[in-house]
């Protein structure tokens, strides 16, 4: 019998109210989602919103690549050794990273829109805090709490447009990693041009920290929450079953991902970090031209669309192996082979097609689709961790093998052989578990 909503004085019946309480409580502390069937936007506002989303992570990306070209200008100012010039411009990261796990559980409690917002303030306050640095402490501080707030960012609007276009996963995630790619490119090339007319190297930073602070009003004020709090398979027409996807958040497709973001993650920014100052410090190249260079990452990024539209149709697994791979040889190369501007320019290029573009979209991708709906939030945190928090250290590390084997023994070990571990672990891979990977009606 059930006397929900009534008084009853029975033990069981006090124990079935105090039940439904609890149920209450708990759902009242949960985020509001869409649920299946209710409203969606029009096709049209909902690109303009992916549009303005995606525009406020293109800041995002700039406020991350430009310090790695302004290092050598810091150095010169604060007298720093290069291991700690490698280290700043990776610190970040481990904002990022330490911020991953607990706002994948943040999502559990707030709205994605609001976690997203929150993380854009934090970010660009710190951003403009970096400018007004004073010593090595205080910039690391400020460059690493930075890095919370693009985890915070990062998470949640992943996060929202991976379950609005769940059925195009990877080519919408490659979207977002295309406005990544956009601020990988102006962001350095900007920042190199404006220390250059100003003398001054804060400059960039007071510029991307005040468009982040006017991303904050736009999204505030012009974004649904029907298009950032969806839940995979809103008004399909046939529901899917998940029932073949493992129900643990820590399963085993999640967890051999997870090694192969660390992988990248290790790999991809021991060459950004330090990058630059090789071009510069050992190729000879000025200013502009290294910031040229490693601009072209951020357009070898601009694939992440191309990418993610293949991620959706052919096997996923086989797609990151393949990326690993080629990544392997154009690792070795950007420390081994041609030193002309035109040559790194070109495999700039092709670290940032392969690293940001293939591996970045389709890893994070295959990690919410080894979960089920409830738990995405939780496996974007999760991927945001594994590849971040080692990042912090990619730079310094990269630097400690300079040292000891040279600029070409650091790509070798870092840059080469590394991301042969990351396939190792993909053998492992079932795509057979993943969310995608076969249609079931439910009756």
């Amino acid at each position: 019998m059930h006397f929900i909503g009534c008084s009853i004085i029975t033990d069981g019946g006090r124990f079935q109210e105090g039940r439904n309480r609890n149920m209450s409580e708990t759902q009242a502390r949960r985020p509001r989602l869409e649920q299946p069937g209710s409203a969606r936007l029009t096709t049209t506002v909902a690109l303009i919103s992916l549009v303005v989303l995606a525009g406020s992570y293109v800041v995002n990306a700039m406020d991350r690549q430009v310090f790695s070209v302004l290092v050598p200008h810091i150095r010169e100012e604060f007298g720093f050794t290069l291991g700690q010039g490698g280290l700043l411009a990776t610190i970040f990261t481990l904002g990022i990273g330490i911020a991953g796990l607990p706002t994948g559980y943040l999502l559990d409690r707030l709205s994605r829109k609001a976690v997203m917002l929150l993380g854009i303030v934090i970010y660009s306050a710190f951003t403009v805090l970096t400018a007004a640095s004073v010593s090595f402490f205080d910039m690391f501080a400020y460059r690493a709490l930075s890095g919370v707030g693009e985890a915070m960012q990062n998470a949640a609007l992943f996060s929202a447009v991976g379950a609005y276009f769940f059925a195009n996963r990877a080519l919408a995630l490659g979207a977002l990693n295309f406005a990544y790619g956009v601020g990988s490119f102006f962001g350095p090339l900007f920042g190199a041009h404006m220390t250059t007319a100003t003398d001054e190297w804060r400059t960039p930073f007071w510029v991307y920290g005040g468009i982040g602070f006017g991303f904050v009003l736009i999204i505030l004020v012009g974004i649904s929450k029907k298009f950032t709090e969806q839940r995979d398979g809103a008004r399909e027409e046939t529901p899917r079953s998940y029932d073949h996807v493992p129900a643990a958040l820590f399963n085993k497709n999640l967890l051999l991902l997870a090694v192969t973001a660390v992988v990248v993650g290790l790999a991809m920014y021991g060459y950004l970090g330090l990058y630059p100052t090789y071009l510069q410090e050992e190729l000879g190249l000025s200013t502009a031209d290294a910031g040229l260079a490693v601009s072209m990452f951020g357009i070898g990024a601009l694939v992440g669309l191309p990418a993610g539209w293949l991620g959706d149709r052919l096997n996923q697994r086989n797609v990151m192996i393949v990326s690993l791979l080629a990544g392997s040889v154009v690792g070795w190369l950007l420390f081994n082979g041609p030193t002309t501007a035109g040559w790194q320019i070109f495999l700039s290029f092709a670290e940032g097609a392969i690293a940001s573009g293939f591996l970045f979209v389709n890893i994070y991708s295959s990690m919410q689709r080894a979960v089920r709906p409830a738990l995405i939030g939780r496996a974007s945190g999760m991927y945001v961790a594994s590849f971040y928090i080692p990042a912090a250290i990619a730079g310094y590390l990269f630097s400690a093998l300079v040292e000891s084997t040279g600029w070409g023994g650091a790509g070798l070990w870092q840059l080469a052989v590394l991301p042969l571990a990351g396939v190792v672990a993909l053998l492992f891979v079932d795509v057979s578990k993943f969310s995608n990977a076969r249609r079931v009606e439910v009756h």
